[in-house]
């Protein structure tokens, strides 16, 4: 294994690649299928490696793969060092490692440290130990409140609908902030954390370049499980709350700093955690340079169409890692959100406005995450009630609907479902009929296809000297608008969110979302120049 002070100083620059890099989230489950049972898997996402190198990404992350009861589809983990049977094996993982590598493309696995499945081996050893046991101090086991014990012991809400705290016959309740099915490790023990280094261990020696961290300010629980504080709209993982004791407790940066320690003895592989806090400081102490290397930036996600709103998660999300040293990520869409396609509109203005924020987050300084999906202009899909599985939907008592929607198979091919996906007639959700022409095969030569305007884009970040600089220069603009330039390179981003033309900045045009109307630039469109 090659230490950090081995490294000369070309390999100590290329072991920073993930600085300026380029993401691609596989949902593993719906990237692409290779057995025909209607399931993505390992080999599946092999078998589209040379499709992610045209595309032009730097790194893949992929969802859990794990052995799991699919509870919550794969984030509830009953062996964190093996592969479920589901997705493949252990050589089917070599192999896609091995294949990424070839492709010029690294790959990174999702880890998921907060909780376990309630059938990993040792919830079952907790469950037949009993109360006071060593096998139940590594989870979260407390007796009840009432004279009987039949009340929870705080009154913590799941982030999937309804009690935080299930009973065992016994009488003890066990915490799970997210299903019954999940239940959170106790991080004061040392067995829950030599436990992680030991999974960390074993895929870094298999190869992988770097770990995203699910729920990355949970793990840590404050002292007393104080009770929260209930409000109408009960705070989920993928909100933040001061008021909120489940999320962003102190101590979980000291967890931070050992996955960070055994990171550092493998040079080139970086950590980045699912970080939904909102507060700038706090989301700061995540990414010291002890702790992670970087911390996902959801103020895109959470920003409508709108030039002000977007300028301000701009300027946030770079004064909240301008004294760290760490770089910016950017993202507009995940496993766990409404498609940006969706959010903007939908339709024809949907995919014109997610067309226009695609250059302006590929314009920024710093990390880029896509997910799966979004280069072909996937929208969310209104899935029947039959065909939903997110465990929120059934948690929820069927009022929330979950994030099956933007979780459906990718289309590849064809005219009709599944759309090359496999070969199975019924996908593990289903596709519709109407995708036909947002599959790759259809985009691929089409020079105005989202697919085009990705990969153009892309290439441009890659290789383009306009593109360098970390910082930027904000211009005057009018109403509804805003223009930056990175400083450095020199490149020039415009948008307009405005119901008008207005002009453009000076430069020439390099690259624009949709059409021009000569020196100006229309509404929901945006420009790079130089």
């Amino acid at each position: 294994m090659r230490r950090s002070s081995d490294l000369t100083p070309e390999i100590a620059e290329e072991s920073l690649w993930w600085r300026d890099a380029v993401f691609y989230q596989v949902y593993v489950r719906s990237f692409a299928d290779s057995n025909g049972d209607g399931v993505g898997d390992l080999d599946g996402i092999r078998s589209r490696l040379g499709y992610l190198e045209l595309l032009g990404v730097d790194a893949l992350w992929l969802t859990p793969f794990y052995r799991s009861p699919m509870a919550d589809h794969g984030y509830d983990v009953a062996d964190p060092r093996d592969v479920d049977p589901l997705f493949g094996d252990l050589a089917a993982f070599d192999r896609l490692v091995a294949d990424a590598h070839e492709h010029n493309i690294r790959v990174t696995v999702d880890l998921v440290p907060n909780h376990t499945s309630d059938l990993h081996e040792w919830f079952q050893e907790a469950l037949q130990a009993g109360p006071g046991s060593m096998e139940r101090s590594r989870y979260i086991f407390r007796e009840g409140r009432g004279f009987d014990g039949s009340q929870p012991p705080n009154n913590w809400v799941s982030v999937f609908g309804g009690p935080a705290w299930t009973r065992v016959p016994d009488g003890q309740w066990y915490l799970h902030l997210f299903a019954p099915e999940q239940p959170d490790l106790n991080w004061d023990h040392p067995e829950v954390r030599a436990d992680l280094e030991h999974t960390l261990r074993f895929w870094l020696d298999r190869g992988v370049d770097g770990f995203r961290i699910d729920v990355a300010h949970g793990m840590a629980k404050p002292e007393g499980l104080p009770d929260m504080e209930i409000r109408t709209q009960i705070p989920g993982v993928l909100s933040d709350d001061v008021h909120d004791p489940r999320f962003d407790n102190d101590g979980v940066h000291e967890i931070h700093r050992m996955i960070r320690k055994v990171m550092d003895g493998y040079p080139g592989t970086m950590a980045v955690g699912e970080i939904w806090v909102k507060d700038d400081e706090r989301f700061a102490a995540y990414v010291r340079p002890d702790e992670l290397h970087l911390g996902f930036n959801f103020r895109l996600v959470e920003a409508g169409f709108d030039a002000d709103a977007v300028r301000s998660a701009i300027e946030h999300s770079l004064g909240a890692v301008a004294l760290t040293g760490s770089p910016a990520t950017w993202t507009l869409s995940n496993h766990d959100v409404v498609r940006h396609v969706t959010r903007y509109g939908g339709g024809a203005l949907g995919e014109q406005r997610a067309r226009a924020m695609t250059l302006v987050e590929l314009a920024l300084p710093g990390v880029i995450y896509l997910y799966n999906g979004e280069e072909l202009g996937l929208p969310n899909v209104e899935l029947p009630d039959w065909a939903l599985q997110d465990p929120t939907w059934e948690r929820s008592g069927h009022t929330e609907r979950g994030r099956d929607g933007c979780r459906v198979p990718i289309p590849w091919e064809g005219t009709t479902p599944p759309f090359g996906f496999s070969t199975a007639v019924n996908t593990w959700l289903p596709q519709p009929n109407e995708w036909d022409h947002l599959t790759a095969e259809a985009q691929l030569e089409d020079p105005g296809s989202m697919l085009s305007l990705y990969r153009e884009a892309l290439e441009h970040r890659k290789s383009n000297p306009a593109f360098s600089g970390s910082e930027l220069e904000w211009y005057g603009a009018p109403a509804g608008c805003f223009a930056f330039r990175r400083k450095g390179g020199g490149l020039i981003c415009a948008l307009n969110t405005s119901g008008a033309s207005v002009p453009l900045p000076p430069g020439q045009v390099l690259l624009s979302s949709g059409p021009m109307d000569g020196d100006q630039l229309p509404p929901d469109t945006a420009v790079w120049l130089v």
